[in-house]
């Protein structure tokens, strides 16, 4: 749709209908554009999904558009020894394709790698798979959606044959019972919770899985206060009382799943008092959970990061798989279940290519035929086509052995976002060559020899799949400023560099659309039928959606089939180990880690808008106040990878045994210089949400950085100066914390 058709009341404003750039939400707005077409405010949309309700991110998320730290140059130098200095595009392009091929000819292709993100647009991370196996003929690409939701991926395509939520938002209006678990919805996911009210005010019971007493949990019938790292000892004890008082679905188990004696087996080893001993909770709990779960008329059960960062992340997905389709809960209007993405695209990112595995529409790279379509469609000879690579982690640890000398990153920031920054930093500083796509200088790509500065989503156009994979249209609000340019410009531009420009002669993400369409048509991520006009007219489609009279799917299995041959769910044996950093007498407690409402990931956007820097200015340790420790008090906080020091919130809201810090700052702040860089075998997902750490007294809180900007700017300084305040925030965040004084 042209701008001129969208106006506003006021004279020389236009609204551009578009959504959020944050979280899998996706909440629709309007950003305001003034008459000379600048970004200056925003406005909420009356959209399915949000209803004109806007995150405090959501409503600042406009002011980085136009911000003064905005890259507008390429930034190169050609060792990290040097200071950076804007040059040209020609001379940023030409070093860049030059150590590409330097790189590549001396230690082979695979010498190369690429990491995209799961906040581009899904065009871009098209792009981001086929650039990397077209353009750099490399097998090493992954994605920051691998420290996302790779483990309910793993899951989802285990038991179901699709890697999606079964079912949309609206859903959770009509169930009656709704379990959350690992996903502090109210700071994560803020909007969100206008469908768990609206399940509350209609009577639904809600049980709530966390070892801290989070907003939503302080609300919940049942708050279930677990031990991190026990999630599939608790649910397989949930399912044993469920089989014991004879609370199955016993004709949908036998018409739609198999697996089910080798399951019913398994979890007949997790009585409540022993899976009560592992979890450190009350056995009565265990036994009110599958109770109210499982004589629900209707029961959701949605999860997040909390369950899915661990070494075992893709089983306690599957655990709670189990319990849903035991008690015949999927499917149906009410019932079914959930996984809710953190970022914008963390749904839309992992189904077109850029993740080592998979191709576009979701096709394995290891399967002939799959490969075959791709090659068709690129097209290139199958010969060409790498193997599958490896994950982001084990990327940065072929870094440190340099069998990955060079590298680009576009869209994350791993300094601040991947756990164990020592080995992290390591990692990059042992690469030959790294340069980093941004808008903002980050943390990692200060670390990086060129820097191209790139687009924000307001000046490009483009979709993504919120966590219901409903695809929506993002709208381009404003032209770029002068200098910068779009992700897809620059993989075009640097491919042609490279010899493959007949393969990426895109003039527009709207091209791009056309071919991952084509691409991902057949498959099971299926969405030939969405178009860009589709989208306008509707305001988002849920794939599958194979034609372009098709309705979209928003809503799977409502026919008791899945996406495996036999049309069955396949039902898998979990069993419970410890986490892979284990507890003594030096390290007897848990650490982890989170989000906070105010910030959003690596924080390298939202750390540089005032309000959210006044509202959140800086990290905090949150613990019990059975340790002795005063509100604001220095606390160091030690685990087997170092030591940072925090100032104490105080809380009953917390496991006396767990401590909580949230993740969005780098160090000597950050929460990732402590977690441990242990992996799931299947995901590849880190143990972000548990490892050993113990806590003593410290005399001085660790100052918080400003964050990176280019050479000759300072940071804006209306956004930095709470940055000082020694305290941890104003807001409560659970029952019991104290006043600051």
């Amino acid at each position: 749709m042209p701008a001129d058709r969208w106006h506003a009341d006021q004279e020389g404003e236009t609204l551009v209908p578009t959504h959020c750039c944050f979280c899998g939400v996706q909440c629709g707005m309007y950003l305001r554009v003034d008459r000379g077409g600048k970004v200056f405010g925003v406005e909420p949309r009356n959209h399915d999904i949000n209803r004109m309700r806007l995150c405090p991110k959501g409503i600042n998320a406009y002011q980085q558009v136009n911000h003064p730290d905005r890259l507008t140059a390429p930034l190169m130098r050609r060792s990290r020894d040097e200071d950076f200095r804007e040059v040209s595009w020609d001379e940023a392009l030409d070093f860049t394709v030059a150590e590409i091929k330097r790189i590549q000819q001396s230690y082979g292709n695979d010498a190369f790698g690429l990491l995209g993100g799961a906040s581009l647009f899904s065009e871009k991370t098209y792009l981001v798979g086929k650039f990397a196996r077209v353009a750099l003929k490399s097998r090493h690409v992954d994605y920051n959606g691998r420290l996302c939701m790779v483990s309910a991926a793993g899951a989802n395509k285990l038991a179901f044959g699709i890697d999606r939520a079964g079912n949309p938002f609206s859903d959770i209006l009509l169930t009656d019972c709704l379990l959350i678990a690992g996903s502090n919805v109210g700071e994560c996911f803020p909007v969100m919770t206008q469908y768990v009210w609206g399940a509350r005010d209609r009577g639904a019971s809600l049980i709530v899985i966390d070892p801290r007493e989070t907003a939503i949990a302080r609300t919940a019938d049942i708050h279930v206060a677990l031990k991190p790292g026990t999630d599939s000892a608790f649910f397989n004890s949930v399912l044993h009382v469920v089989v014991e008082e004879g609370l199955t679905d016993a004709s949908y188990l036998a018409a739609h799943a198999t697996g089910w004696e080798e399951v019913k087996a398994k979890v007949a080893e997790y009585p409540p008092a022993r899976a009560a001993e592992i979890c450190g909770i009350p056995a009565e709990q265990i036994v009110q959970v599958a109770r109210t779960f499982a004589r629900a008329p209707k029961a959701m059960a949605w999860h997040a990061r909390g369950i899915e960062h661990h070494s075992q992340g893709v089983e306690n997905c599957l655990s709670v798989i189990n319990l849903c389709t035991a008690t015949g809960h999927i499917g149906k209007p009410g019932a079914g279940y959930g996984t809710i993405t953190g970022q914008g695209n963390g749904q839309g990112g992992r189904e077109h290519g850029q993740k080592s595995d998979l191709l576009p529409g979701g096709r394995s790279i290891t399967n002939e035929e799959h490969r075959r379509q791709i090659c068709e469609i690129w097209g290139i000879e199958e010969s060409e086509l790498p193997p599958a690579g490896t994950s982001m982690m084990e990327m940065v640890w072929q870094m440190q052995r340099r069998e990955i000398r060079g590298l680009i990153g576009i869209c994350n920031n791993p300094f601040v976002s991947l756990p164990n920054y020592g080995v992290v930093k390591e990692g990059y500083d042992a690469t030959e060559f790294h340069a980093q796509f941004d808008f903002f200088l980050s943390e990692t790509a200060a670390n990086a020899h060129v820097v191209f500065p790139v687009t924000t989503w307001a000046e490009d156009e483009g979709v993504m799949a919120n966590a219901e994979a409903r695809v929506v249209k993002h709208n381009k609000a404003q032209d770029p400023p002068p200098g910068v340019r779009t992700d897809t410009w620059v993989m075009c531009e640097l491919a042609r560099r490279l010899g493959a420009g007949d393969k990426f002669a895109f003039a527009d993400s709207r091209a791009v659309f056309d071919e991952l369409r084509i691409a991902s048509a057949g498959t099971v991520n299926d969405y030939y039928g969405i178009t860009y006009e589709r989208l306008e007219e509707t305001g988002g489609i849920a794939w599958p959606c194979p034609s372009t009279d098709h309705p979209g799917t928003p809503r799977l299995f409502e026919d008791g089939r899945t996406y495996h041959p036999d049309g069955r769910i396949h039902l898998q044996v979990v069993d419970w180990h410890p986490p892979m950093d284990p507890y003594d007498d030096e390290h007897p407690m848990s650490l982890t880690t989170g989000r906070t409402v105010a910030h959003f990931l690596s924080g390298n956007q939202t750390r540089r808008l005032g309000a959210l820097v006044e509202q959140t200015p800086r990290p905090w340790a949150e613990l019990h106040p059975s340790h002795g420790f005063r509100n604001g008090e220095p606390v160091r906080v030690v685990t087997r990878r170092g030591s940072e020091v925090f100032p104490a919130l105080v809380t009953e809201a917390i496991r006396p045994d767990t401590v909580f810090i949230p993740y969005h700052w780098p160090v000597p702040t950050s929460a990732n210089a402590l977690t441990i860089d242990a992996l799931d075998p299947r995901s590849k997902i880190p143990e972000y949400k548990v490892c050993a750490c113990r806590i003593e007294h410290a005399r001085e809180i660790d100052e918080v950085p400003a964050p990176p900007v280019a050479p000759g700017q300072v940071s804006y300084p209306e956004t930095q100066v709470s940055r000082t305040d020694p305290l941890p925030p104003t807001a409560p965040q659970g029952r019991g914390t104290s006043e600051r004084s």
